[in-house]
């Protein structure tokens, strides 16, 4: 089952709450309606990454645990809030490391999904107990050249 809150807008959070399931399509379409074109692949791949987090390695596919999104867009920064029911995980600090530095080893299957996070997003930060995941993407706001002399 999908729960759905849209607002969205200015400084209002819209929330989509969902059963743990890697079935996420649907979620992400709605999580990136209204996101630019251009920015939506990566987008998608990042969220995708985040939900599975969360539903996989955080509620273990429980179907009686859920997954938490909030998202706004303010002051031109999209922002995702995800949270699950699970025990948590203490990420490793990553703050003032290059991106390369946190892929593991070519035979290692985890950790790939947080270099993936870092790379996308602008801010990526857990919460102490590690089942709250904020994201944020600035958007690109060039100022646009006068074409008047």
């Amino acid at each position: 089952m999908i729960t759905i809150s849209l607002r969205p807008v200015g400084r209002y959070w819209g929330t989509i709450s969902f059963a743990s399931t890697l079935y996420l399509c649907p979620i992400l379409d709605l999580l990136l309606a209204e996101i630019p074109a251009k920015l939506q692949a990566e987008l998608r791949l990042g969220l995708q990454e985040a939900l599975v987090n969360a539903a996989k390695h955080g509620n273990n596919l429980d179907p009686s645990k859920t997954v938490v999104v909030r998202f706004s867009l303010i002051n031109d920064q999209y922002w995702w809030i995800i949270s699950d029911q699970g025990s948590g995980f203490i990420p490793e600090c990553v703050c003032d490391s290059d991106p390369i530095d946190y892929l593991p080893p070519d035979e290692a299957e985890s950790g790939r999904g947080l270099s993936l996070l870092h790379q996308i997003f602008d801010q990526v930060e857990w919460n102490r107990k590690g089942t709250e995941l904020r994201l944020c993407k600035q958007l690109e706001n060039r100022p646009r050249l006068s074409l008047r002399r």
